[in-house]
This record gives structure tokens, C-alpha cells and sequence, in this order.
């Protein structure tokens, strides 16, 4: 596909799916902008409606920062286990309370380079979390959003880097933080790994799996 064509299919992606899902937002719960991001650090490999079941009870249990910071990693980890992952998490989690009552002063940065510094937080979710937190515009390619766009034919990469690279020469900045949530709505709905609903979805006059 040329340059051209794929942004005539953006085009076409983003009004179809702000059609089919004019609700889209983030799944995860926000209440506090650090539980929000201490939730996305939880997300990964982990469904939404797990992460803000577990986020409860871990913040009824550890209300701020500080509690976190100063609780042992064991008991963090037997909170959190019922995400998965539960070693690499639990110490993205302290990391990133330690940070929030040290060296960033009770303020989460709005800068994805710094958030990577903490511990298991990739580009995925510094997205998120400054693209919730401060609508920055930033891309959130999860496993829907990469499925979706090289299904549709926005990208012919599977690398997450790479994926979310294609989608910002095709979205205007303003669509970025929606096209995530828009992508994980198809993704669940109809474009699903091993079963798609080619036939119901959205997208299928123009999608280049369908077509």
C-alpha cells in the first residue's frame, strides 16, 4: 500500500470504529492519577476487569504512596499475584511508588522517557499513563490494537515500536489516545486473534483481511 492509501484507510478506520464504539474510553478504573498508572503497570498479560479487581483490594490495603513504598515485596506480591506476573510487577510497582514519594515529589511525570526508567514500564505504558493522566498524545499498542492495524492494513509490522510509528504518520495527534481504546473495542468485539467476526465488524468494506 502507498503512503497515500493507507491514509484514506485511516480515515475511513477511524470514522467506522468512532461509529461502532462512540463511548470507547479506557477500561481501567481512574480515580487517582498514580493508582491509574499502578493499575496499567498491573495490565499487562492481565485482562482490565482483573486489574481493577486486584487494584482494589491492593489500595484498600495500601491507600497511598507511601504505604506501597514502604511495604514488603512480599506483601505486595501476594495482592497483586492474581495479575500474573507477579515477581517482574511487584517490583515495577515499589519502583514506582519509591519514585513518586522521591525523587518526582508526589507528581507523575508527563514524559514517557522518564517513566521508562522504572522498572517493567515500556513504551506501552508510559503511553498510556501520560496519554490518560495528561492527554498527551501518545499511541498505546497493545496485542488489539497491533492485531487490528496490520489486519486492517495500517501497518505490515507486528513490532509494537514499529506498529505505533505507522499509526502516528496515518492519525492526526489529536486521534492518538482514542485509536488505542478504539482498537482494543474492535479487537474484543470483532477482530478477536482466533475466532474474527469478519462478517459483523465495522471495518469489513474496507479491511484488507476481509477484502
Amino acid at each position: 500500500m502507498t503512503k497515500i492509501s493507507r491514509s484514506k484507510l485511516a480515515l475511513q478506520t477511524w470514522n467506522a470504529l468512532k461509529e461502532a464504539f462512540p463511548d470507547s474510553a479506557c477500561s481501567l478504573d481512574f480515580d487517582l492519577p498514580e493508582r491509574l498508572a499502578i493499575r496499567g503497570i498491573l495490565s499487562a498479560q492481565c485482562t482490565d476487569k482483573r486489574v481493577n479487581l486486584t487494584s482494589k483490594e491492593l489500595f484498600e490495603k495500601y491507600p497511598d504512596m507511601r504505604a506501597i513504598a514502604d511495604a514488603s515485596a512480599e506483601e505486595i506480591s501476594a495482592v497483586i499475584k492474581p495479575c500474573g506476573l507477579t515477581a517482574s510487577k511487584t517490583a515495577s510497582v515499589k519502583d514506582f511508588a519509591g519514585r513518586m514519594v522521591g525523587e518526582w515529589g508526589g507528581v507523575i511525570p508527563n514524559d514517557v522517557d522518564a517513566l521508562m526508567k522504572v522498572k517493567g514500564i515500556g513504551r506501552k505504558i508510559a503511553n498510556l499513563i501520560v496519554g490518560e493522566i495528561y492527554g498527551t498524545p501518545a499511541i498505546v499498542v497493545d496485542t488489539h490494537c497491533k492485531r487490528v492495524m496490520k489486519r486492517v492494513g495500517i501497518t505490515d509490522s507486528e513490532d509494537p515500536a514499529r506498529v505505533e510509528k505507522d499509526m502516528m504518520k496515518v492519525f492526526e495527534e489529536d486521534k492518538w489516545i482514542a485509536i488505542g481504546h478504539l482498537s482494543v473495542d474492535l479487537g474484543r468485539t470483532f477482530c478477536k486473534a482466533q475466532t474474527p467476526d469478519c462478517e459483523g465488524c465495522p471495518l469489513s468494506g474496507f479491511c484488507r483481511r476481509h477484502i
